[in-house]
């Protein structure tokens, strides 16, 4: 009896958990590593919808992310001051409608269930990356940072919009990168305002902001969208990141002054370019792309995370399908994919005053046939 073909997955984020998860499903023998030191806190809402929805229901997770669920109650929009002006009872901006299926859940929550979901912490590694990868027809080979090279059949590309593996393995950096004109900065704050169910909202034609509780209530998770050119240096340079953020944020006053404020306190802050990911090919050779790698939407979507989840199961299935041939297998995935991809890139409308129009989000999230999901 033939071993289990090897993967490694770089990144543990939602696409690479979720990869990791339906490998392992399908038989194969998984390794992941990431760069951070631990899974990854803080971060905003993430959304679930449309046939995302139907692959974390046969992972056996749906119960546990309604469990852990964002509770919000309604969106208020404010003005400059904080004071409300208007309020929507039905819907929030980040999480769409309240009566709908969807489910809006906090980023790192939902990592946290899919690592333990997915298992064998021995075979995931943090604090580690990838340094080099020599691939052949038979496999890879891969050194990292703090271990030993190992050689594995197929190698998984997880790790974001700024993916060293899609540099590495298809010589694709920047030049695949569409940029949508702005920056996004979120990060956490105390929760000194009292918010507790509602979003709050603050929006002109150069600054979007958007305020809710975390789970806790003790924190806050704030967002702020703004016009910026960035470039190699600001994306390794947080305190410059911060002080961009802090300068387009000026002038916020009563409420969301303390907001504001904390900026330079804060330690979980994270800051990206508005940016699509537009790719030919998501693959070469062994080597493989999946979620914002691959395909990224931007936050504006809504729907990176259900990229993500859709993507590791397809890619996944369609390996298991043919581990032996697997430049077969990702022209599947890819052909597969893409024209789902392209729906949920669509939505992304930097004029866009409003959500995204229902019937479009609904089109775009349930825009492939998962007709294999059930089948053994």
């Amino acid at each position: 009896m033939q071993p289990a073909p090897t993967v490694l997955v770089s990144g543990a984020g939602v696409a690479g958990l979720a990869a990791a998860w339906w490998l392992r499903y399908f038989g194969f023998q998984v390794t992941v590593v990431e760069k951070a030191p631990a899974l990854r806190g803080g971060g905003h809402a993430v959304d679930i919808r449309g046939v995302a929805l139907a692959v974390v229901q046969a992972m056996g997770l749906l119960d546990t992310l309604h469990t852990h669920r964002t509770r919000l109650a309604g969106l208020s929009m404010l003005d400059r001051d904080g004071n409300e002006i208007r309020r929507d009872d039905s819907r929030t901006f980040s999480g769409g409608r309240l009566d709908s299926p969807d489910i809006e859940i906090f980023r790192d929550a939902l990592c946290r269930i899919l690592a333990q979901a997915a298992g064998a912490p021995a075979d995931t590694y943090y604090d580690e990356q990838i340094t080099a990868m020599d691939p052949d027809a038979d496999g890879v080979s891969v050194s990292f940072a703090r271990h030993l090279s190992r050689r594995f059949d197929v190698v998984v590309g997880a790790d974001g919009v700024y993916s060293p593996v899609r540099r590495q393995a298809l010589q694709a950096g920047d030049d695949c990168l569409l940029p949508l004109g702005g920056a996004l900065a979120f990060y956490s704050a105390p929760n000194r305002i009292g918010l507790a169910d509602r979003e709050w909202m603050y929006r002109d034609a150069e600054l979007g902001v958007v305020v809710y509780p975390d789970a806790s209530g003790a924190e806050l998770r704030v967002g702020a969208g703004f016009g910026a050119d960035v470039d190699a240096a600001l994306r390794h340079d947080v305190a410059a990141q911060k002080a961009l953020a802090r300068d387009r944020m000026h002038g916020l006053g009563g409420r969301l002054q303390p907001l504001v404020e904390a900026l330079d306190s804060t330690e979980a802050f994270y800051f990206g370019e508005l940016v699509q990911v537009r790719l030919p090919r998501w693959w070469q050779g062994r080597v493989v792309l999946v979620g914002d790698a691959a395909y990224c939407a931007s936050p504006f979507s809504g729907q990176g995370t259900s990229l993500a989840l859709v993507g590791a199961y397809v890619l996944a299935r369609e390996l298991s399908r043919s581990p032996d041939a697997p430049a077969a297998a990702f022209a599947r995935y890819q052909a597969r994919m893409r024209p789902y991809v392209e729906l949920n890139q669509a939505l992304v409308d930097m004029t866009r005053q409003g959500p995204v129009p229902d019937a479009q989000m609904q089109a775009a999230a349930n825009g492939i046939a998962l007709h294999d999901l059930h089948q053994p």
